[in-house]
């Protein structure tokens, strides 16, 4: 065990803070998108590189460098488990190098490990999963109060039917649940949402999420009126529906069942463990029954505030949101969601690293971890 002091790693992860499109203390979501797309780290090469230089030298233990690069030389990739701290909860472990401009991402698999109270609970029961399980699909539901270009409007706006979206979702057939339009619906609530994952293996969620002053107050926003089951306050003409209502129920409503895998695709809808007691969506849904729940880390920029606040990208940005949700969709599809991610993220950082285009900034693909929680390992009964 290698212990860090902390003010050997407040200034980096403080530049690291500065980079990302999260609001900081006194910030608009929309002074934050500025900030971070207009003159990020994130988005220049040469400062996106020596950031991750700075924060592989404070964070990573030569130690621990050592026998990655080790493991990489024998064609060995390790499985990184990594239980993440308040102050570390935003750190893109993806990006670390510790070998010239080869990545963490390169080298090693990594997921989110979340407390042990919460993956061992014994009440904790992990759902089923099956490759032709039920898929809930809710992609960009219409939150009742809010119109398409406001504050919780449209995540992904108009999406072409012959899209690569489009056919991605459209690949699902029968699988996908409820049946009818894929986008931007307003009948898909919390009761719709329950009956939707009744036998379904996974969830993929397209929308909003936004935080709070503490984790079981991180809310889920989908199409529930001023007037759906449950203790959250609404905002106007809609309830969300909480982290505390997902794990524990509220009035009138039952804790949800979760398939086995989620995604949430979402500005900071993985903010769990930013907090000191990390019970936020990702843990309410392994509480649930999930084994994987893949978030983000902070928050998306959209294909539109790209194309506006990005001048190299222009119309280039668009594709950069939706290819982020066809490679989640993918991972959840296939036997590995951990490694299959990384997969892309992989692809992602060659092509960022060796051309510099934004398209491929980790901005974006950077933004995405997987928390993993199989089933607790039961002790053998003593006789």
């Amino acid at each position: 065990m290698t212990l860090i002091a902390r003010d050997l790693v407040a200034p980096v992860l403080d530049r690291l803070a500065r980079a990302l499109p999260s609001p900081l203390p006194g910030e608009s979501g929309v002074d934050a998108l500025t900030r971070a797309l207009t003159h990020g780290d994130l988005l220049d090469p040469e400062r996106e590189q020596e950031l991750a230089g700075m924060l592989t030298a404070a964070l990573i233990p030569q130690w621990l460098g050592a026998e990655l690069d080790a493991l990489e030389e024998a064609g060995l990739r390790p499985h990184l488990r990594i239980q993440l701290s308040p102050s570390t909860a935003q750190l893109p472990w993806e990006l670390l190098s510790t070998s010239g401009r080869e990545r963490g991402v390169d080298m090693a698999d990594a997921s989110v490990l979340l407390p042990a109270t919460l993956r061992n609970d014994p009440s904790r029961s992990v759902s089923p999963w099956s490759p032709s399980s039920p898929v809930a699909a809710v992609l960009d539901p219409v939150v009742p109060g809010f119109s398409d270009t406001s504050e919780l409007g449209s995540v992904l706006g108009p999406v072409s039917p012959d899209s690569p979206l489009a056919l991605a979702i459209d690949a699902l057939g029968r699988r996908r649940m409820p049946q009818g339009d894929a986008f931007r619906r307003a009948d898909i609530d919390r009761i719709a949402l329950a009956n939707a994952l009744d036998g379904a293996g996974r969830l993929l969620y397209v929308g909003h999420v936004t935080a709070s002053t503490h984790a079981l107050d991180a809310r889920l926003h989908l199409s529930d009126g001023a007037d759906a089951p449950g203790d959250t306050p609404p905002i106007g003409a809609h309830r969300p529906y909480s982290a505390a209502e997902i794990a524990l129920g509220g009035a009138g409503l039952p804790p949800l069942t979760a398939p086995n895998r989620v995604a949430l695709i979402a500005c900071d809808s993985g903010t769990d463990l930013r907090f000191a007691e990390p019970t936020g969506l990702v843990a309410a849904f392994l509480h649930r029954g999930a084994e994987y729940v893949t978030a983000t880390r902070w928050t998306l920029p959209t294909e539109a505030g790209l194309r506006r606040l990005v001048p190299a990208l222009g119309d280039r940005a668009e594709g950069m949101l939706t290819d982020a949700v066809i490679a989640v969709n993918a991972a959840h599809e296939s036997h590995d969601p951990v490694g299959s991610l990384a997969a892309w993220q992989r692809e992602q950082r060659m092509r960022w690293t060796s051309t510099g285009d934004p398209r491929h900034s980790p901005i974006m693909w950077g933004a995405f971890a997987t928390a993993w929680a199989p089933a607790p390992v039961q002790a053998p009964s003593r006789v």
